[in-house]
């Protein structure tokens, strides 16, 4: 069975940079849309913008809709916003069995599985399905969704995520899309390091910014920091991709965590980690990610 838009209603949780342009997007498809945002104004800013959606307090969404979408700092915040630990009503249980969670945030994959428990000790199927590809292209509907869950929900749910997201990945079962996307980001934020330390020898050694980047995209060190990154935002200083220091510390921390539950032997991440970790001490956890450049740039002299 296929899922159809208009006899569908998508309770969607969290309003922020990546939430509010993914939401409207389901608008735009023909969902109806029950939002909520702990911000006020967000909340009211969106509802204004987006004709046809209403703003609905958590119970009253849980209760009227068929998948809840979570997109939310933390899975610690995704799971208070589900079983509220201060005893108020709990979203969780207000939702009729059969309901679809889907969190989209970028959570911790161990507590996603417990969570998952706790849903289906309710009757309530649960996927994880973090996005990557920032601010731009959640505007554009183009982001790649990492996805974790059973087959058949994640095949029921791809009108939904074809409505927001470009390439799909189902990664495996519940828990997979979390720790694939903190691992990918592992891998994006070494990449971006790497090429910024590359990009400050070569200036040191008398060969122009622009001309390095374009020998990077042209040679085997090209990734996805040399082409969407360098010349974009660290060689114009504007530092502005859309996706925070402190956004990206959190996923690598997640990645460290990951490794460490499992008892790899994964040297460089562990010692990659902290290293980025001071580094986003430094700059502040609100400045871009692309911003830690400048301190790759002064480490080197």
């Amino acid at each position: 069975m296929t899922l159809d838009p208009s006899a569908v209603t998508i309770g969607f949780v969290g309003l922020g940079n990546m939430g509010a342009p993914m939401a409207s997007r389901l608008a735009a498809a023909g969902f109806r849309l029950l939002v909520h945002d702990v911000s006020a104004p967000a909340l009211a800013a969106f509802c204004a913008s987006v004709p046809g959606t209403q703003a609905s307090p958590p119970a009253e969404l849980a209760a009227a809709a068929d998948v809840v979408v979570t997109i939310l700092p933390t899975g610690a915040i995704v799971r208070g916003f589900l079983f509220p630990p201060d005893g108020s009503a709990a979203p969780a249980r207000a939702m009729r069995p059969g309901t679809v969670v889907v969190d989209m945030s970028s959570s911790e994959p161990i507590g996603t599985r417990e969570t998952g428990e706790m849903l289906a000790a309710l009757g309530i199927r649960m996927v994880d399905a973090p996005v990557s590809g920032g601010v731009v292209r959640a505007r554009a509907g183009t982001l790649a969704a990492l996805i974790g869950g059973e087959a058949e929900t994640v095949d029921w749910l791809k009108p939904l995520f074809a409505a927001m997201c470009g390439p799909l990945v189902h990664v495996g079962g519940l828990g997979a899309g979390h720790a694939m996307k903190a691992l990918n980001n592992y891998v994006s934020a070494a990449g971006l390091t790497a090429a910024c330390e590359a990009l400050r020898a070569a200036e040191r050694f008398g060969i122009e910014g622009q001309r390095a980047v374009d020998a990077l995209n042209a040679s085997s060190g090209r990734n996805n920091s040399t082409e969407t990154k360098l010349a974009q935002f660290v060689l114009s200083e504007t530092y502005g991709s859309g996706f925070t220091a402190g956004l990206m510390n959190k996923d690598l921390g997640i990645a460290l965590d990951l490794i460490r539950a499992l008892d790899l032997d994964a040297p460089l991440a562990r010692a990659f980690v902290p290293i980025w970790g001071k580094l986003t001490d430094s700059i502040g956890p609100a400045v871009d990610h692309t911003a830690i450049a400048k301190l790759v740039g002064r480490t080197t002299g």
